[in-house]
């Protein structure tokens, strides 16, 4: 089975449906990466959050998750984090880390 909403890795478009799936300061780290002032590597990171928590690298066509779609899949899984929205944020906010050092050894 084939969905449209259904894509390699976590898609950006899908971010502002994630909004008011936690708390507050979930709500807020999703409107950060939503303006349209957010850097290029607050996107990546936050693309790379969803991937680690949704597992994405494991996701494929004939899979339960892909024929949701990556809408409902992201926020089933950022609904049934375990932690709390700092948690989450902290974890963003390594991914920041993580995708900068990238960044840096590259160029």
């Amino acid at each position: 089975m084939f969905n449209t909403d259904t894509e390699l890795f976590f898609p950006m478009r899908v971010t502002p449906s994630l909004s008011q799936v936690r708390g507050k300061e979930w709500e807020a780290l999703v409107e950060r990466v939503c303006k349209p002032g957010a850097s290029e590597i607050e996107k990546i990171a936050f693309s790379n959050l969803i991937i680690k928590l949704a597992g994405c690298q494991a996701c494929d066509a004939d899979s339960f998750r892909a024929m949701r779609g990556c809408t409902q899949c992201s926020r089933m899984i950022v609904k049934r984090y375990k932690g709390t929205d700092g948690e989450l944020v902290e974890l963003f906010e390594q991914c920041i880390k993580d995708v900068d050092e990238f960044v840096k050894k590259r160029q």
